[in-house]
């Protein structure tokens, strides 16, 4: 848990486990922000004129630091977020590989050629876009940070990065440890609030944003990037369905719905939010649900206690909207932000459970009466970030995939994905491409070059 104090400008820790103080850390000022992004700037081109090949290098070397530094980095995740620690170091350990898949992409990213008339050819050449600040989240805060730094800094960008003010420790530490693999000022960081964004958002000397987080922080950036002309990459909130037809087992289904509900308190960007399930097998699906969710119980705390109030309020107003509590839905007596997994049915597509991001240990599931009904409600959403369905019928895996307006359509697997994958978020969920090849693109500008022999000369 972190308090912002605007007349001091520190940030203020509390463990949500036990809800003991970890720490306290001064937030940058004005100053601070302006100097660090002209820092930033000055390193930014003898960092672009680094040959790939050798800025590849230099992230192998950043994740060897980075490896070597997982157990301190994953303590300090746990006390500052309640992950579990064997989450925290898989984290950890999903940043090493991003780190080393673009040390070996970022020297491959080139251009195309197109052949013209006899002595003409055009080509494209890719260029650094210049300064990038790096806008992170604390729900994965070292695998998230690592796609975006790495495939800025690999293609010759400078990178600002502002982690989340619930993990500041976390943020300076982990910057600490990769800057000492870089030349100086190429990878640089800045602890704050909000305040700090804002300040970043005004800069013009900045040409990129790079930010996971809320939907609220990332339309914000977006208009605020309209006056400075900056690129925007962002991955924000989203409503994540899951369909469940009836063709499949109930109880492997109960098993998928509360690993995407539940695995880390319910708080991943691609966590399932909201769970259709066919009439015919509801009935022994939602009994498997609750014995699961009993089985998760409280593993781990969400973030914070406020964070905790705002998943709280949405259980509560969907019981008094008409949806029924089959377990969990109580704060637990003791220390800490712990919050129970918790099964609802009977809900409804009104209720803010349904229509609005928890990003909380809840499973809110509708019963439907049709594979297409589910398909419509499913999709009516101002999100568009991921989906899955689970079904054995091709045609109707297909149908989905030609209707759901989202990222990312996941078939008979909550969290599956090829590594190196990328997706580009739809609707209210963000914009561009987030991590794989396509982040490379992302983070540079092309020009098109045509080249011809001069008219009138000697052959």
């Amino acid at each position: 848990m972190t308090a912002v104090d605007q007349a001091t400008t520190r940030l203020s820790v509390v463990d949500p486990t036990t809800g003991a103080p970890v720490g306290e850390l001064a937030g940058a000022d004005r100053e601070e922000v302006a100097r660090t992004v002209a820092a930033a700037r000055a390193a930014q081109p003898t960092w672009a004129a680094t040959p790939a090949e050798q800025r590849g290098k230099y992230l192998h070397a950043m994740a060897d630091a980075l490896a070597a530094a997982a157990g301190e980095l994953a303590e300090l995740n746990q006390r500052e977020t309640g992950k579990l620690l064997a989450d925290c170091r898989g984290g950890i350990d999903a940043g090493v590989g991003t780190l080393r898949q673009y040390a070996e992409l970022g020297p491959l990213h080139r251009g195309h050629s197109l052949r013209g008339d006899g002595l003409a050819a055009d080509y494209t050449v890719t260029r650094p876009r210049g300064v990038v600040a790096a806008l992170t989240p604390w729900n994965d805060p070292v695998a998230v940070a690592m796609g975006l730094i790495g495939a800025a800094l690999v293609t010759g960008n400078t990178v600002i990065h502002k982690p989340s003010e619930r993990n500041p420790h976390l943020g300076v530490r982990l910057g600490e440890v990769l800057s000492s693999a870089l030349p100086a000022d190429v990878l640089l960081t800045l602890t704050g609030a909000g305040d700090v964004g804002q300040l970043l958002t005004a800069d013009d000397r900045i040409d990129v944003f790079a930010h996971v987080g809320s939907t609220a922080t990332g339309t914000a950036i977006a208009a605020a990037a309209t006056a400075t002309g900056a690129h925007v990459i962002r991955e924000n909130g989203g409503n994540d369905a899951l369909l469940i037809d009836d063709t499949v087992d109930p109880a492997w289904a109960a098993q998928q719905a509360a690993t995407g509900c539940f695995v880390n308190a319910g708080q991943i960007c691609t966590s399932v939010e909201r769970v259709f399930v066919h009439r015919a097998i509801a009935e022994q699906f939602l009994d498997r649900l609750v014995a699961e969710a009993r089985r998760w119980g409280t593993t781990q705390p969400v973030v914070d206690e406020a964070h905790r109030d705002q998943v709280h309020v949405q259980v509560s107003d969907a019981v008094s909207d008409g949806a029924r509590l089959l377990t969990g839905g109580e704060i637990p007596e003791g220390p800490g932000a712990h919050y129970p997994a918790t099964v609802l049915t009977d809900c409804h597509p009104t209720m803010t459970v349904m229509r609005e991001e928890t990003f909380g240990p809840v499973a809110p599931v509708q019963v439907i009466d049709s594979f297409d009904q589910g398909l419509h409600l499913a999709d009516d959403d101002r999100y568009g970030l991921a989906a899955t369905v689970l079904t054995r019928r091709l045609d109707r895996a297909l149908q989905a995939v030609n209707t759901l307006q989202v990222g990312t359509v996941k078939v008979n697997n909550v969290f599956g994905g090829a590594p190196g994958g990328a997706a580009q978020p739809h609707r209210d969920s963000g914009d561009g491409f987030g991590y794989g090849p396509e982040l490379l693109d992302e983070m540079t500008t092309t020009s098109v070059v045509h080249l011809e022999f001069p008219g009138g000369a000697e052959q």
